[in-house]
C-alpha cells in the first residue's frame, strides 16, 4: 500500500483529503505543521507528500528545501497544494526541488492523477539510479 504524507493545518481540507485518499486505498499521515510533517517524511519515507503553502512555523518552502537536501528523503515527491486564492511561487519552488503544483479548486481525480504520476516518475528516476 502506498504512503501519502499530508501536511496541511485546515481541518476540513486535512480531513477531507485524507478520507478521499483512503477510500482510494493510500495510507495517509497527516501532520498539521511544517516541524511535524518533517518528522513523519524522515521516520515513515512516505511515497510522495502534499504540502499546503501556507501552514504555520516553517514554511512549506522551508520545508521542502529541508526534505530536498536530506539524502534519505530527497528522492521523495514534493507537491505544493494552495487554494485559489494563495499563490505558488513557482520560482522559488523550483529552485528548491518541488516536484509539481496543485490548486485546490481541483477535482478528485486530478489529484489522484497527479499523484500516481509523480509516483511513477520517482519510482522510475529510483530504478535508474
Amino acid at each position: 500500500m502506498q504512503t501519502i504524507l499530508l501536511i496541511e493545518n485546515t481541518g476540513d481540507i486535512l480531513g477531507n483529503f485524507t478520507l478521499y485518499l483512503e477510500m482510494e486505498g493510500y495510507t495517509v499521515l497527516k501532520a498539521n505543521n511544517g516541524k511535524k510533517g518533517i518528522e513523519l517524511a524522515v521516520e515513515c519515507m512516505p511515497d510522495i507528500i502534499i504540502c499546503d503553502v501556507s501552514i504555520p512555523g516553517l514554511s512549506s518552502y522551508d520545508v521542502l528545501q529541508i526534505i530536498k537536501e536530506s539524502p534519505k528523503t530527497a528522492v521523495i515527491p514534493f507537491i505544493l497544494s494552495a487554494s485559489t486564492s494563495e499563490k505558488v511561487d513557482t520560482s522559488k519552488a523550483n529552485k528548491l526541488g518541488a516536484d509539481n503544483y496543485l490548486e485546490r479548486s481541483f477535482d478528485p481525480e486530478t489529484l489522484l492523477g497527479l499523484i500516481r504520476t509523480e509516483i511513477k516518475k520517482s519510482r522510475s528516476l529510483t530504478l535508474h539510479v
